[in-house]
């Protein structure tokens, strides 16, 4: 079974970019139709969807993030990366990256089938 992890830091200043790796084990990141997401939970809120990347290297982004938003992959450690410019502190939330078999609805967070733990980070000076 595919086994998702997130890290990175958990405290970033404003203005600054937020940067998370999803590392995963049990499963290739270049499998067939699998897309790999980045989803994220401000408190108090719902389940938000930021952006996935392909097991053909494709991006797609949440149309109120694409500006600052960078998704990109290290196939040779199946890992990918989520990157967040010009944080402010409504970006603060649990963070979750996730894998999903390809379907239309690829922005749709109930959509995706297994999940890291998530990551809380706090954009705070």
């Amino acid at each position: 079974q595919v086994q998702l992890q997130e890290s990175g830091p958990g405290l970033v200043k404003p203005s600054q970019t937020l940067s998370l790796t999803c590392t995963v084990s049990g499963g290739s990141i270049t499998t067939n139709y699998y897309y790999w997401g980045w989803l994220r939970q401000p408190p108090g809120k719902g389940l938000e969807w930021i952006g996935a990347i392909t097991y053909s290297g494709n991006t797609y982004y949440s149309p109120s993030l694409k500006s600052r938003t960078s998704i990109s992959r290290d196939t040779s450690k199946n890992q990918f990366t989520l990157q967040l410019s010009s944080v402010t502190p409504e970006d603060t939330a649990v963070y979750y990256c996730a894998t999903m078999k390809y379907t239309r609805e690829y922005d749709d967070t109930s959509r995706y089938e297994y999940w890291g733990q998530g990551t809380q980070v706090t954009v705070s000076s």
